[in-house]
């Protein structure tokens, strides 16, 4: 399953690092998002919902919601009710501050850990993640956890970022290891965050590895979408 990286590299376990770094930069990371993607990951989004609309989920989870963005995009296909957990009280205030200016009514944060889902089994029609799977502390256990709320037929989704191949590839690595870190600092005052983001990238299991992982969580009919020259992944399975 790759690599486990962490983003300080101290004693602390893996989820306790990522929770310090998304409270570290959560009051930039909205902007970052936007400025280090040049506005791309928006589209990426889009795609997804038009996926995700094909199977008319009325209840989902956002997982790793972060400040919200995806499970605010999902109002797209106007579900009933949609859940964000996340283990960054940071980024939760963040994004309750988003979804409480929106005046949206149908979305709710809370704090939740992705390995230990505080829902009952059978639950929503769709799971969502958003860059949020590389970041798990056992990536299999998330993913069956997130197995076992789905009900039975409902479409789990992952978003993740690839490794693209060819030029592209090589201008994407270089501009990963200088252009990122830096203006990550830069911006947010926490270096090692986007020191982070392509290190968790590389050693992310990704493409027909991840597919395997999916159906060994007890996904049927996982398929996987590349976007943008093999930047972005869109993967789904079906419980």
């Amino acid at each position: 399953m790759g690599t486990k990286v962490k983003p300080y590299n101290s004693s602390d376990s893996k989820k306790q690092e990522v929770q310090q770094m998304f409270d570290n930069i959560a009051h930039k990371y909205d902007f970052l998002n936007r400025f280090l993607s040049l506005g791309i990951d928006k589209g990426w989004r889009k795609t997804a919902i038009k996926i995700l609309a094909k199977h008319n989920p009325k209840k989902i989870l956002d997982v790793a919601t972060g400040t919200g963005d995806f499970a605010i995009a999902t109002l797209k296909i106007n579900p009933d009710e949609v859940i964000g957990v996340d283990i960054s009280e940071g980024m939760l205030e963040v994004g309750k501050k988003k979804i409480a200016d929106k005046g949206i009514q149908n979305i709710r944060l809370e704090y939740g850990d992705s390995e230990d889902l505080q829902f009952d089994d059978n639950t929503f029609d769709a799971v969502i993640v958003a860059f949020g799977v590389r970041n798990f502390e056992n990536l299999s256990k998330g993913l069956k956890e997130i197995n076992r709320v789905l009900r039975p037929g409902g479409i789990a989704m992952v978003l993740e970022f690839s490794k693209p191949k060819g030029l592209f590839g090589a201008i994407f690595n270089i501009y990963n290891k200088t252009l990122l870190p830096l203006w990550g600092k830069l911006f947010s005052g926490d270096n090692a965050a986007y020191t982070y983001l392509p290190e968790s990238v590389k050693a992310f299991p990704e493409g027909n590895e991840f597919l395997e992982i999916m159906r060994d969580s007890q996904y049927n009919n996982v398929d996987d979408k590349r976007l943008t020259f093999g930047v972005c992944s869109i993967y789904t399975g079906i419980k």
